[in-house]
């Protein structure tokens, strides 16, 4: 991952608070021949009372994915927000190269897969997660209709994964000087949706980084 001492936050927190915010991970590896393979799939970053990090999940049962994951466990997930272009055209002072601005997290640990009472657990966790706690919600794990639930259970899998590194990028112009800084600001408000949310994120640090402008 791309690394530089200024594209850093150094609270934890805010780190677990991304993943939240945007919790379909790109799940990659390889299989024992070394060909990559990667998925898409929606996670659940948890805290164990011993403070380790676990991200949990499922997947398509017998697919490419879970084949090449069983032969070698060793995976990647990356979560990514908000992104747009930065033209060199917006800067206050001489110019200089346009970029891009963009918000990336990497955890990586070894994949196990889980029995059905793991399954049920994580597909109870899951839908009550993004059913926004309503447990009266039909679509919820516990309420679907016990016969498609034994269909569905033999065609996904549940997983895990410890964490056992975690890396990320917040580029946002942090390394700019005042007046770049808010004239970026000004004109990605002025863009796409992802432009504004990129503009919104970085005024959340403007204070951090240059006090009351």
């Amino acid at each position: 991952m791309y690394d530089h001492a200024d594209y850093k936050d150094h609270t934890p927190e805010a780190i677990h608070q991304f993943i939240a915010a945007h919790p379909l991970a790109l799940l990659s590896g390889c299989n024992k021949k070394f060909d990559p393979v990667a998925t898409q799939v929606p996670v659940l970053l948890e805290k164990e009372a011993d403070g380790s990090l676990y991200l949990r999940g499922h997947m398509i049962r017998g697919s490419e994915h879970h084949k090449a994951f069983q032969e070698n466990p060793k995976v990647m997930l990356v979560f990514t927000g908000p992104q747009s272009y930065v033209s060199a055209t917006w800067y206050a002072k001489e110019r200089s190269a346009s970029t891009w601005n963009f918000m990336s997290v990497q955890a990586k640990g070894s994949i196990r897969f889980l029995g059905e009472a793991g399954l049920r657990a994580i597909m109870q966790k899951t839908t009550l997660h993004f059913e926004k706690g309503n447990h009266h919600s039909p679509t919820v794990f516990r309420n679907l209709d016990p016969q498609y639930v034994q269909r569905l259970l033999k065609y996904i899998i549940a997983f895990e994964v410890k964490v056992e590194s975690l890396d990320h990028v917040f580029k946002l112009s942090q390394d700019m000087d005042a007046g770049s800084y808010q004239s970026i600001v000004a004109h990605l408000h002025k863009g796409d949706a992802n432009a504004q949310m990129v503009a919104t994120e970085m005024e959340k640090r403007m204070p951090g980084l240059f006090g009351e402008l």
